[in-house]
């Protein structure tokens, strides 16, 4: 099609993903961003417990379940837990295939991120709950292990999905990285 190399953003396990596929196959991307992407090698044990919904009958208290699920994991503001943030959770978690996603807990990432030979940038929610009190130790091994880094970028007032709990501050920073 003519794209490549093109700027590759990934959120999440598709920050992973994305961080990844840059490592292994070069001509993909001009430019990684990393959102919120897991597998850096920095936590001991899950720093979030979420709540099991499949097996309830009642919607309502799936729902429940779900708005629970979102401010463990998702969400640092509760107050941001709208109607669209729920629609969009359920939305998403009942079309998910990989549930356990093992290997998010490990440092698959963290392994890639030096063979990665475009400009790499991460951004996070200050208060991620992949993360939480181990943020700054996050910090510091994408500055080990990233040779082309060029930024890493902590959101304030924010969670795992930065981008949506603070859409201009996101906004914003990945504006600055792309274009940097």
């Amino acid at each position: 099609l003519g794209v490549l190399p093109f700027l590759l953003v990934g959120f999440s396990f598709g920050g992973m993903t994305a961080g990844l596929l840059a490592a292994a196959h070069p001509d993909v991307a001009a430019r990684l961003v990393l959102v919120g992407a897991p597998a850096m090698g920095v936590v001991p044990h899950k720093q979030f417990t979420l709540r099991g919904w499949r097996h309830l009958p009642d919607v309502d208290r799936q729902r429940d379940i779900h708005r629970y699920n979102l401010g463990a994991l998702m969400l640092w503001d509760s107050a941001k837990i709208d109607d669209e943030a729920l629609a969009l959770h359920e939305h998403n978690v009942l079309r998910d295939r990989m549930p356990r996603r093992r290997a998010s807990g490990t440092d698959v990432l963290a392994q890639a991120l030096p063979q990665i030979q475009v400009p790499v940038a991460a951004i996070y929610g200050a208060h991620d709950a992949l993360y939480k009190t181990y943020i700054g130790a996050l910090g510091d091994k994408y500055r080990t292990v990233t040779p082309q880094l060029l930024d890493f970028v902590l959101v304030p007032d924010s969670g795992h999905w930065v981008q949506y709990e603070q859409a201009d501050a996101f906004s914003a920073a990945l504006q600055r990285v792309l274009q940097a």
